[in-house]
């Protein structure tokens, strides 16, 4: 029998994929949406992205020139070594990323005086441990604005834990698969590498420059040199971004909401990922708590991005749907997973580990199902624990 011809099951996925999409939406309406939610990503998503990561950028070189990562280092490593096998300065990514999203991390995982603290398996598992606090100021923020004070945090004690298993996992992962990355060093020559300092007696000097620069000046070399760094990594992701984000949206969101058409406007969709998981919804009542099966529309739509899960939830709470489990659980599953089906990709891409993007996605989901799971189960003994005290 002969062999089926290479380029036959890329085009049965494509025909297969935009009939589909095509038979729900029309044609039409189908190409013009995906165009226009693309466009719509590029325009509000991806530049504000790249602002971000040019701000992270010169703050995280701020930090290098002037001693905080090792400050971090030191006070951090008796922590982060034993929880997440990673350096104290790790928690300077988490930082970065919890004050704003997962993209962050890029700008402190490329500036070499970050990188010469990890082995390459740390280098590569430092997106999963930073990406699990992305954007966690704005989602607890978020949830405490609507009344939700004590809930989200519980979901940050539970991403926290999700953080640990999908880091050990990708760790894991990464070293059965390349064994010689557990002792080598994330930046191969040094010397070379470090652009912005020198190795001298066995230690880096951050900022050789002139020694009678003023404080200002240096301060301003640090922020403008860190920032034409983020402008490149911002650069960067706007594939994976773009690509991703539109097909995930697309499957998960649904016809325009006031007229229940579709009118080829961007952000609407098929439906068809939350239709799958109303399926299982009873997995989700068990797993989660969700006493709805429309709350699964909240970790479906933070696979693409958290910010439009976020949207869904003054929605929930006006029919009803919505209760204080829910929103510990939102709370961690939102941010373990905050779009990381484009986040990650776009990252280890510009990071040059694509080959481990699978291997991350799995992870990353992983870690955000338990962080969900052990959310609703920590807030479900925690309460009942206290009714019984307040009752005895």
């Amino acid at each position: 029998m002969k062999a089926i011809p290479r380029g036959i099951p890329c085009l049965i996925v494509i025909v297969a994929l935009f009939g589909y999409l095509s038979s729900v939406m029309g044609f039409t309406n189908m190409l013009n949406t995906v165009m226009r939610t693309a466009h719509d990503l590029l325009l509000n998503t991806v530049f504000y992205l790249m602002a971000m990561c040019v701000l992270t950028a010169a703050l995280s070189r701020v930090f290098s020139v002037f001693g905080v990562v090792d400050l971090l280092q030191r006070m951090l490593k008796p922590v982060l070594r034993p929880l997440f096998n990673l350096p104290g300065v790790s928690s300077a990514g988490a930082l970065m990323t919890f004050l704003s999203d997962k993209p962050a991390i890029i700008s402190v995982a490329k500036n070499p005086q970050f990188a010469r603290y990890f082995k390459r398996f740390q280098h590569i598992s430092l997106v999963n441990f930073a990406g699990s606090y992305a954007m966690g100021l704005l989602v607890i923020i978020f949830m405490m604005g609507h009344g939700f004070y004590t809930e989200p945090i519980y979901g940050l004690a539970g991403a926290i834990i999700g953080s640990i298993i999908a880091t050990r996992l990708m760790q894991r992962l990464v070293l059965k698969e390349c064994p010689q990355y557990r002792e080598e060093d994330a930046i191969e020559d040094k010397e070379q590498i470090m652009v912005d300092g020198k190795w001298v007696n066995g230690k880096y000097e951050t900022h050789p420059h002139d020694p009678h620069q003023t404080l200002f000046v240096k301060v301003l070399d640090a922020l403008l040199d860190g920032g034409k760094t983020g402008v490149e990594v911002g650069l960067a992701i706007i594939p994976g971004v773009l690509i991703i984000s539109t097909l995930v949206m697309t499957l998960t969101f649904g016809s325009d909401p006031d007229t229940g058409t579709y009118t080829g406007e961007a952000y609407q969709g098929t439906e068809l990922l939350p239709l799958l998981a109303g399926k299982v919804g009873f997995v989700f009542r068990w797993l989660f708590g969700f006493e709805a099966s429309e709350l699964v529309a909240f970790p479906i739509t933070a696979l693409g991005t958290v910010g439009a899960a976020l949207g869904l939830i003054p929605e929930m709470m006006s029919k009803g749907i919505i209760d204080s489990n829910a929103i510990a659980v939102f709370t961690a599953m939102g941010m373990c997973w905050s779009g990381f089906l484009s986040a990650d990709a776009a990252t280890l891409d510009s990071l040059g580990y694509r080959n481990f993007i699978s291997k991350s996605f799995t992870c990353t989901f992983i870690g955000g199902i338990c962080a969900g799971i052990i959310t609703h189960w920590l807030y479900f003994l925690v309460t009942h624990l206290i009714s019984l005290i307040s009752n005895a």
